[in-house]
């Protein structure tokens, strides 16, 4: 969304709480491959809440993930999410591009709870207005950032001897990567959600148009941390709790009720998503989930997503469609998502 200058092809930054995931990709024919992919653990407590504290750790972590010989550019797109992006679809008065780009800033001021001065600000037209249907309005996606926050994200790129081109949004960029890979109907209602380590990002798209996002401030840490406190366990045996694997200390059983707890709270924080969304869209329908992040491995989380929602709920595969000759497992797959999706920003030009 937020451009800093540049046509070229990029490697697409998603710079997590717990790991930096980097893409690039090249384009093959019609299609694109993998050129190169690397995910490099950040250190505790390095990102909280999506507040950088160690920029060094961070840095650091940017230039080890980068420094693979197969990634070919230093130009970066990275992404944010959580209270400091706010997304809105706005209704308007008809009128045409140029009088809307002069006359944005005005109209944000009226949807946006940050001082407009403070903020880097963006939209697209979903809907010009001239259909018949329109009732003489527009409808704009407006999307707007804290500066302050991307000058955390651009300022440890640049540390790590890196370009930041592109500052996109995590839920749009986990879109392009679902509209590359997957054909989805427009008259199916699909809600993409990427469980990371710190939030959760829901994007409830129809074919090529997203009709709601929310961020959700759970996420795989206060899973790690409800196991902490609850068995007295360390960060790392709590982390392989988290996941299932095996760990000295309490069983498996004895963990379960603690992550089910704890998804149980995930579940409602959806619920209410869903709840927003349906009071705002004409449709109440949710066709299928596309689910990734690494938190979306958590013992129990994706069956119980089902059941909760009654829907089908399928792991999102970013390399559905673009060739990857990596050992592309779950683990992989379920991270990589937001990466890929940034990666595409400029092969697809938008």
């Amino acid at each position: 969304m937020f451009g800093f200058g540049s046509n070229k092809s990029v490697v697409g930054l998603d710079i997590g709480s717990s790991a930096v995931k980097a893409v690039e990709l090249r384009q093959v024919g019609k299609g694109y491959k993998v050129a190169a992919l690397a995910i490099e653990p950040v250190p505790p407590d390095s990102i909280v809440d999506g507040a950088i504290i160690d920029r060094g750790a961070v840095s650091e972590a940017i230039r080890k993930v980068l420094a693979g010989k197969n990634f070919k550019t230093k130009d970066v797109a990275a992404s944010l999410s959580g209270n400091s992006v706010i997304v809105k679809k706005i209704r308007l008065p008809v009128m045409t591009p140029a009088e809307l780009a002069s006359s944005i800033q005005w109209e944000a001021e009226q949807y946006i709870p940050f001082d407009i001065q403070d903020v880097n600000l963006d939209y697209q037209i979903l809907d010009a207005g001239t259909g018949p249907d329109s009732r003489g309005a527009m409808e704009v996606l407006l999307v707007a950032a804290k500066k302050e926050k991307i000058a955390d994200y651009t300022g440890v790129i640049t540390e790590a001897g890196c370009k930041p081109v592109i500052v996109d949004v995590d839920a749009f960029a986990l879109q392009n990567a679902c509209e590359v890979n997957y054909a989805l109907d427009p008259k199916e209602v699909v809600v993409l959600v990427n469980a990371g380590a710190s939030a959760v990002n829901i994007n409830i798209v129809s074919g090529n148009q997203s009709l709601f996002t929310r961020d959700i401030s759970l996420g795989g840490n206060a899973y790690t941390e409800a196991v902490q406190r609850e068995l007295n366990l360390t960060f790392e045996s709590a982390e392989l709790a988290k996941r299932g694997e095996l760990f000295d200390g309490p069983s498996i059983d004895d963990v379960r009720p603690v992550l089910h707890a704890m998804t149980e709270n995930v579940l409602l924080e959806i619920q209410k998503t869903f709840d927003f969304f349906r009071a705002t869209a004409a449709s109440d329908r949710i066709d299928r989930i596309l689910l990734s992040g690494g938190a979306s491995s958590v013992d129990g989380f994706a069956q119980a997503l089902e059941d909760r929602f009654e829907a089908p709920v399928e792991r999102f595969d970013p390399f559905k469609k673009i060739a990857y000759d990596g050992a592309a497992g779950t683990d992989v797959a379920s991270k990589a998502a937001v990466a890929v999706g940034l990666a595409l920003r400029k092969v697809n030009e938008k």
